[in-house]
């Protein structure tokens, strides 16, 4: 008889701890609640963390100004090409669409978004009379060029502007504005 109890008492206590460490469905109701793991980190860990953060974005930031410079250059090569011979090759077509590349990361990497065209451009209302606005198609390839050169170096004096703590509206409009220019002349015939 006290062997029976003693096994009945072992069972009834294993299905009583059993059903006290039980959850139910969303987990909130438990007799031992459990932590969260972010909570057990040391400080340390968490200054580490914060730091590892930080450094990627800067790194993030540095890698959009390159991106900036290499959006220059390749308008800078395609002025020089086009000022001599004033057509556009296949290989010319290519860097327009690296380009294009570039612009879109930029953009994106600023947060913004494709405005379809509709807005203008703001650096353009204080340019100079001569110069082709971005919203405009070009009279020629020439112009066009010209435009996106001049645009280009707009975009890179907002992208030095800007900060890893600030979205620059102007800097993602003026992006918008060297991605039309770049799609006009990828298509020119």
């Amino acid at each position: 008889m006290v062997l029976r109890s003693a096994f009945l008492s072992i069972f009834l206590l294993t299905i009583a701890v059993g059903g006290a460490l039980a959850q139910n469905a969303d987990n909130t109701t438990s007799l031992f609640p459990q932590r969260d793991p972010r909570e057990d980190q040391p400080k340390s860990i968490k200054e580490q963390l914060d730091k590892l953060r930080i450094e990627q974005e800067k790194k993030d930031h540095q890698a959009m100004l390159v991106r900036g410079d290499e959006a220059l250059k390749i308008s800078e090569e395609l002025d020089t090409k086009v000022s001599t011979n004033a057509q556009l090759d296949t290989k010319d077509r290519q860097k327009l669409e690296s380009l294009e590349k570039i612009l879109t990361k930029i953009r994106n990497e600023l947060g913004g978004d494709d405005d379809g065209g509709s807005a203008l451009d703001p650096a353009a209302d204080q340019s100079e009379s001569d110069e082709v606005k971005p919203n405009e198609r070009p009279k020629d390839v020439v112009d066009g060029i010209k435009s996106l050169r001049s645009t280009t170096i707009k975009l890179v004096d907002e992208l030095k502007k800007t900060t890893r703590f600030t979205i620059s509206a102007t800097a993602i409009q003026t992006t918008n504005a060297v991605l039309r220019i770049t799609r006009i002349l990828k298509f020119w015939n």
